[in-house]
């Protein structure tokens, strides 16, 4: 920058009389100063040129402040060496401390990890103490802490607050705002803070709690499994203050999932179950006996049961704040979409027309991971991408790493290739909190940090809890064979409660002995509500939990039929759209087909699926409907929501339905199967009267979400009595489009078929489909409810042999199984029944027509497929006296599709009749690849079923 002639400049700080410490331009003064002025300028201009560290300055402090005086500044376009090297050299010594200080902080107990210190070492900057006692302080704080006179002290203050027991990740964050804030809260000496007296022994009885409650049951119970949380005793106290700052912020539900570890610690102190109700678990003593009688702590059972650390439990505190720690299966990483699911339904409001109104300050969701899992399991990067996703936010997760700092026997050189277990979340600019678990104040401290900052910001938060493990994997398993160093030290380590005591005996809060006698207490309290489980043993009927009858019933029969005027009303208002809204022409008239399909016959899938959702919203049952492409549909067949062709605005139609009583949502989803459909798993869990469907873009795609159906959707009422109507639409069938576009694998939800866990259904008709929905919804909220798998079409989806018409909505139901029109109208002529599901049986009505030529032949089509409509069946087939054979029809391999689980049924349907099989031979593919090779074998598929039988001579 050149300066203008004649112009006299001088700067506040010309001398050593610094007028005020906000600004840090005091450590430039002469030709130094020129140069920060020049460069202020090109920072204007070209930040990109400009020294990194002097970006910095600007950023935060703006421009160089001068003022008009006596002494000019000599025209410039390079400062000599000088001060102006030091204090850029200062500069970037504060910022390598504040974005690598975690390198070197004590957050490990076990100190086995060697920390990293050259990195914020004055000579790795050429410079002295005494240099930095020449810079002013301001240079390094908008608010320069207290008792800080000069840049000596800024430095090692900031080393004092950035390499104690908790470090700071957060120079990933892409908004100022959010920087400064966490920045602020760590230099204005907050992680500093000190607890009271009364704090701090409240904090002692807490851990003291803790570990009694693991010793107990260590020495009580030998060589049962309990999956001990000891080395993060600590976790019990973060949970503590991060539920304390959400009450504070008026958070209404609290969605906790976690893994096996400390689990027993945290239903215990967490979420209230009482001693002798945990210790009658371990004892085989029905928990039932000592359920607290307040109500305000709540369980559910189902009939097979599970381990005591797969369960979970919801407790109301005194504040009304429910808190709840979700069931989950061994697959521990796999339960976090499902708690963040819950969440979600927690902040939504379904109860009004129009899509539910999200409200992220009702709701929190915590998420506890193992440190192998949290890198190791790519389900955690699914669900931290959903956090600013409009249909899957819920406003900001407070991730907690219990880091043990081993994955079952693994070391971190063969668990992960980062420096932290948290590292993949630094992706989606999160903010990542290290914190030793050895340090219980330090840990209280950062629980109220995350719970705030959550607040503030509706972001999600990593805690890095780290400590260390005790005993093996589980109590039973002896570390030392594989990690005999670590458990060297971990055998020499005191406990967290020991160390803490200590600390507080050292700081005269508490005396020794007032330790002692808290232990001696603490462990005599359990030892008797111990005492109390062995006595109420004797009064335990020991009752086997069955299914509720409810349950049992296969075929509820509920009217699913609407008046024709209501629908026809519908209808039309589905065909008005907002004032100067145009769609994409050619749709437009796609969808103004359907005010003369209504009255033809010839409502299509997406048709009769829109007057379904309209219906059940104004019977006041919310609808919530998901998947990769659900607005539009993956076929173009949907079209939930609308798009503006020249503005791009979207219009969902069914928000416009009069008399709707409850919210329409749809979503397009993240690109995932296994995070969404956990995630509707448990919104679903959570607002059981929300019909809430999913959608795989093909059917097969739901092969990524196998683990949900395998240990959740499939079993979860059996294992943990928790209730799901969700539906699973999985498009289905055979056009030539390659293995992994025709089978949606229909015979792995038939093989999980058992105890009416779920319904199976693969229509072939529009309306049919339409009435099962309505079923589906009439079931939410009722002890029958459960989910529902829809086998959906493809081809079908606008084949006017599966279209609906007005009267079979208004009028009709849902049928478990449809005879073939045309047919089984001369039953003494009948030789052969051919049974099948799905779209084969509409490619075999299209090549039978009316049925003339036919009279051999009667055809069933199987609609739902679990329960088996076995006595329909048999009904029908008993109609034709002459049958020789019955035959199962379908597109799949043989060992696929439905025939073997359908063959022990139909054995006993052919009572002695000859039973066949027609479809494709076995194959370890899912279907041919080629087009033509297809049709040909599908075309020989049709051929032989509707073929007479041969002859016997």
């Amino acid at each position: 920058m050149e300066l203008p002639k004649g112009k006299i400049w001088r700067s506040f700080f010309m001398s050593n009389n610094v007028t005020t410490v906000s600004s840090p331009w005091s450590a430039f003064s002469g030709p130094n100063l020129g140069y920060v002025m020049e460069q202020y300028d090109l920072f204007l201009q070209s930040p990109e040129e400009v020294e990194p560290e002097l970006v910095l300055l600007f950023q935060q402090f703006g421009a160089p402040v001068v003022v008009e005086g006596e002494v000019a500044v000599a025209n410039s376009t390079a400062a000599p060496a000088g001060d102006y090297k030091k204090v850029l050299a200062a500069v970037r010594l504060a910022d390598a401390i504040r974005t690598q200080g975690h390198l070197a902080a004590d957050i490990y107990p076990l100190k086995n990890r060697e920390l990293q210190t050259a990195q914020i070492e004055e000579s790795a900057f050429n410079l002295s103490a005494a240099d930095l006692a020449e810079i002013p302080a301001a240079i390094f704080f908008k608010d320069v802490p207290a008792n800080v006179k000069n840049g000596k002290d800024a430095i090692d203050y900031l080393k004092s607050v950035y390499t104690d027991k908790v470090a700071f990740e957060y120079n990933h964050i892409a908004a100022t705002e959010e920087r400064d804030w966490i920045q602020a809260q760590i230099e204005t000496g907050s992680f500093k803070q000190a607890l009271s007296s009364d704090e701090k022994k409240a904090l002692l009885d807490r851990l003291t709690r803790v570990e009694n409650f693991e010793k107990f049951i260590h020495k009580t119970f030998v060589g049962q499994k309990r999956f001990s949380g000891e080395g993060l005793d600590t976790q019990i106290v973060l949970f503590d203050e991060i539920l304390k700052t959400a009450e504070a912020n008026n958070v209404e539900k609290v969605r906790i999932g976690m893994a096996h570890r400390g689990r027993l610690n945290v239903l215990t102190h967490i979420l209230n179950k009482p001693y002798d109700m945990m210790f009658s678990d371990f004892a085989h003593v029905s928990n039932e006996l000592f359920l607290p009688e307040d109500g305000r702590l709540e369980i559910t059972k189902g009939w097979t049961g599970d381990v005591k650390y797969h369960m979970g439990a919801s407790y109301n505190r005194e504040s009304g704040m429910n808190v709840k720690l979700a069931y989950n299966p061994s697959h521990l990483e796999v339960g976090n979409p499902v708690v963040l699911g819950s969440t979600r339904a927690a902040q939504d409001d379904t109860s009004k027309p129009g899509q539910a109104i999200f409200n992220r300050t009702k709701g929190l969701g915590i998420l506890v991971h193992g440190d192998a899992a949290f890198p190791g399991q790519g389900i955690v990067t699914e669900v931290l991408n959903f956090a600013k996703t409009e249909g899957f936010t819920t406003g900001g997760t407070i991730h907690i790493i219990a880091n043990n700092m081993i994955g079952f026997t693994t070391e971190q050189q063969d668990s992960r290739s980062s420096v932290y277990s948290s590292d993949p979340a630094k992706g989606y600019e999160v903010p990542v909190i290290h914190v030793n678990a050895d340090s219980p104040e330090a840990v209280s401290l950062v629980g109220r940090f995350a719970a705030s900052y959550r607040q503030k910001f509706g972001k999600d938060i990593i805690v890095d809890l780290i400590g260390y493990r005790r005993h093996g994997h589980n109590e039973t398993d002896d570390p030392t064979v594989t990690n005999p160093e670590t458990y060297k030290l971990v055998a020499k380590h005191e406990t967290v409660r020991a160390l803490y005591g200590a600390q507080l005996v050292a700081e005269g809060v508490v005396s020794a002995d007032d330790v002692a006698t808290l232990d001696t207490a603490i462990y005599a309290e359990m030892q008797a509500s111990y005492d109390h489980v062995k006595e109420m043993a004797a009064k335990d009927e020991h009752k086997h939990l069955e299914m509720p009858e409810e349950l049992k019933v296969e075929f509820p029969q509920i009217d699913t039929a609407v008046g024709a005027e209501r629908l026809e009303k519908i209808n039309e208002e589905l065909l008005v759209f907002e004032e100067k809204f145009e769609p994409q022409k050619k749709l437009g008239k796609i969808l103004e087909k359907r005010r003369e399909a209504f009255a033809s016959a010839k409502i299509d899938w997406g048709h009769a699926e829109t007057l379904a959702y309209a219906t059940i919203i104004q019977d006041g049952t919310p609808v919530r409907f998901t998947g990769q492409d659900a607005q539009r549909g993956t076929f173009s067949q949907r079209h939930l929501v609308l798009h503006d062709k020249n503005n791009g605005n979207v219009f969902t139609p069914l928000h416009h339905i009069s008399g709707a009583n409850a919210s329409f949502t749809v979503h397009n989803s993240p690109l995932t199967e296994a995070g969404v459909v956990g995630f509707e798993y448990g919104y679903n869990l959570e607002n059981g009267h929300v019909l809430s469907v999913w959608e795989a873009q093909f059917g097969d795609f739901a092969n990524m979400a196998q683990v949900m159906f395998d240990n959740f959707i499939s079993g979860a009422r059996a294992k943990w009595g928790q209730k799901s109507g969700l539906v699973i639409l999985l498009p289905h069938g055979y056009e030539g489009q390659g293995p992994e576009h025709s089978s949606s694998r229909m015979e792995r939800y038939l093989q999980m078929s058992a105890e009416n866990n779920w319904f199976v259904a693969n229509c072939s008709n529009a309306g049919n489909y339409y009435h099962l929905l309505r079923r589906q919804a009439a079931l939410l909220g009722t002890e029958g409810v459960r989910p529902l798998v829809v086998v959906s079409p493809k081809y079908l989806l606008r084949h006017p042999l599966a279209a609906a018409n007005a009267e079979q909505l208004a009028n009709g139901s849902f049928q478990e199984v449809i005879e073939q029109p045309g047919l089984g109208s001369k039953p003494e002529a009948v030789e052969r029944i051919v049974l099948g599901t799905g779209k084969v049986m509409i490619d075999i009505a299209d090549r039978i027509k009316d049925g003339e030529g036919f009279d051999h032949l009667h055809i069933i089509r199987v609609e739902q497929l679990y329960p088996f409509p076995k006595e329909q069946v048999a009904g029908i087939i008993a109609k034709y006296p002459n049958v020789k054979e019955v035959v199962w029809v379908q597109e799949e391999p043989k060992n696929q599709g439905t025939w073997n689980y359908a063959l022990e049924t139909l054995y006993e349907l052919s009572e002695g009749k000859k039973l066949r099989y027609v479809g494709r031979p076995a194959m370890s593919s899912t279907s041919e690849g080629d087009a033509d090779s297809h049709k040909a074998a599908q075309a020989a598929v049709v051929e032989e079923a509707v073929a007479e039988p041969v002859k016997v001579k």
